[in-house]
């Protein structure tokens, strides 16, 4: 980072930067838990000559637990991608107008965590909903070990309340699709074939279907064998669209392969069970009769709907990692 020519190639030496920040996320916490553990060995000598000093050891090994414990939660980030940033999708899916509204409640959740996080968030694409919410949108969350965090997240979401669209105020259940690719560089190679992929271009549209442009400057692009489609209208330009577009793409087809190498890895254990991904439900969202939130892979279970919504979610992050690693040594 210190040669001069280090931000010629800005991409490369934002990726580098990354590596760093990922790399520290783990070694600075470890290094100072060393430290500390020398410092308590120091600590424990003295509780011969000393007993006051039992309730300032008792607390040190305490902190010392929590230290080790999110470092080994740090561990178990070692994925091929999950240093990466996120390319985060929502979907709206069935509960008519509900599962618009929802759609845009679980986007504005991750922006809400990914901020508490000081991770930078960037909005790649969105359609709304003309009555209310989204139909669906895409966003760029980068910062350390966010496509290791987030990855977990991929999966139908279930909501049940009372629908504020309804005049009968009738309980509603809808759902929302999570979608979850790590933001991959150039560097890495993926099989893509240009004749397998088709281009659609279309006008960008705002909230309320008003033109952002009166080009077409949005662009959708479609992976023939997969079907997996990704689009972008964020810039003004066709050309940086498409090369947005492309990017989500390469991501998503990356993630596809990451799924094929997680699953040949999980089928040498027998009598497991995974909940694969984007066709699942992962997670149920309660407004009625209580609030309540339940991971149905982990059992995490938090009892307070709007605290999750504001972006409260690390401890579902967190046991999503145990349970994988448990999945795996089971």
């Amino acid at each position: 980072m210190a040669a001069e020519d280090f931000w010629n190639n800005q991409e490369k030496a934002r990726a580098t930067v990354a590596e760093l920040k990922s790399l520290r996320l783990v070694v600075v916490p470890l290094k100072e838990a060393l430290d500390s553990a020398s410092d308590l060995d120091g600590l424990l000598e003295l509780l011969d000559e000393d007993e006051s000093a039992q309730g300032e050891i008792e607390a040190e090994i305490a902190r010392l637990e929590s230290v080790v414990e999110e470092l080994e939660l740090k561990a178990l980030l070692n994925g091929t991608h999950d240093s990466a940033g996120a390319l985060l999708s929502v979907h709206a899916r069935d509960g008519g107008v509900d599962a618009n509204d929802w759609a845009a409640m679980l986007l504005e959740m991750y922006i809400n965590w990914a901020n508490q996080h000081e991770y930078e968030v960037e909005l790649l694409d969105r359609q709304d909903n003309e009555e209310a919410g989204i139909t669906q949108a895409t966003v760029a969350i980068r910062g350390p070990m966010a496509y290791g965090y987030l990855k977990g997240e991929e999966g139908i979401h279930r909501l049940v309340r009372i629908s504020p669209f309804n005049a009968e105020g009738k309980r509603q259940t809808s759902f929302a699709a999570v979608d979850v690719a790590p933001e991959i560089g150039d560097a890495v190679e993926v099989d893509i074939e240009e004749k397998d992929v088709r281009e659609d271009t279309y006008r960008a549209s705002g909230a309320g279907g008003q033109h952002v442009n009166k080009t077409d400057s949005a662009v959708r692009l479609t992976h023939i064998p997969t079907g997996v489609v990704a689009q972008c209208q964020s810039e003004r330009s066709q050309h940086k669209n498409r090369a947005q577009a492309w990017k989500m793409l390469r991501a998503r087809i990356a993630r596809i392969e990451e799924e094929r190498r997680e699953e040949e890895q999980l089928a040498k254990y027998k009598n497991k069970v995974r909940q694969k991904g984007f066709g699942s439900q992962i997670r149920n969202y309660f407004l009625h009769p209580e609030q309540r939130v339940k991971d149905s892979r982990t059992e995490h279970l938090q009892n307070s709907f709007h605290a999750v919504m504001a972006g409260d979610i690390q401890a579902f992050l967190d046991a999503y990692l145990r349970w994988r690693m448990a999945q795996n040594v089971s």
